[in-house]
């Protein structure tokens, strides 16, 4: 059923997309380097690897320099144009087309990197993999500021290992346990709603049984004011 949803809405999104998709990818063709489409090979259901499709937003070489696959507020890497597209989460839409091949799903884990990827534990690492990674969910919204977060930190990578991965995982776990269509299509209201209005309160308080946050992390984000 989630399958079926999934290819539906994003054939129909992709549609009602096109008219704005073609303007940016005119502009990011004469700007930056370029470049329009960036593809990255992620780790996605049962370990199969595949390339996410995003707009081109950073420097062709981004995954070599500096943080590599983790990105920070203010990241020099990040292209102009980028920043906006980044900012907007307008830069994840071509992802779009991978929901519709069947590589996500509009809700589920986020599909990671080698780098990250084996941040995480072993059984962790087989609960992400267990179920189609996914275009939001339960992790992307709590962390919807995680680049922020990041940026105002002393080593990125460390702290993203020992502070957010372990919480993270816990979060994963939750949404795997629970997987359904009606969570997939709330978790997508949710979606829209802290992406609209990425200042307000994470709009989660409609779920039971979240797994309460590290009190350090908790402690970190209130700081930062995400």
């Amino acid at each position: 059923m989630i399958r079926l949803f999934d290819f539906c809405f994003s054939a129909v999104i992709i549609l009602i997309l096109l008219p704005v998709a073609l303007p940016i990818m005119i502009i990011l063709r004469f700007t930056g380097e370029g470049e329009i489409f960036y593809k990255q090979c992620r780790i996605g259901y049962k370990g199969k690897k595949f390339k996410v499709i995003k707009f081109a937003t950073m420097l062709k070489d981004s995954a070599s320099i500096g943080t590599r696959t983790i990105t920070v507020k203010d990241d020099p890497r990040v292209l102009p144009f980028g920043n906006f597209l980044r900012k907007s989460k307008i830069n994840e839409l071509p992802q779009i087309i991978n929901i519709l091949k069947g590589d996500m799903s509009f809700i589920g884990p986020r599909p990671l990197t080698d780098e990250t990827f084996f941040l995480y534990d072993k059984d962790t690492q087989n609960i992400i993999t267990s179920v189609v990674p996914g275009l939001s969910g339960i992790g992307s919204i709590i962390f919807r500021s995680e680049e922020n977060l990041l940026g105002e930190v002393g080593n990125a990578k460390e702290f993203y290992s020992i502070q957010i991965a372990p919480y993270k995982a816990s979060l994963e776990r939750w949404y795997v346990e629970r997987r359904s269509l009606k969570l997939n299509i709330t978790l997508m209201f949710i979606t829209i709603y802290v992406v609209l209005l990425p200042q307000s309160i994470s709009g989660t308080k409609s779920l039971k049984n979240i797994p309460q946050m590290p009190a350090t992390l908790r402690e970190k984000m209130k700081e930062m004011s995400i």
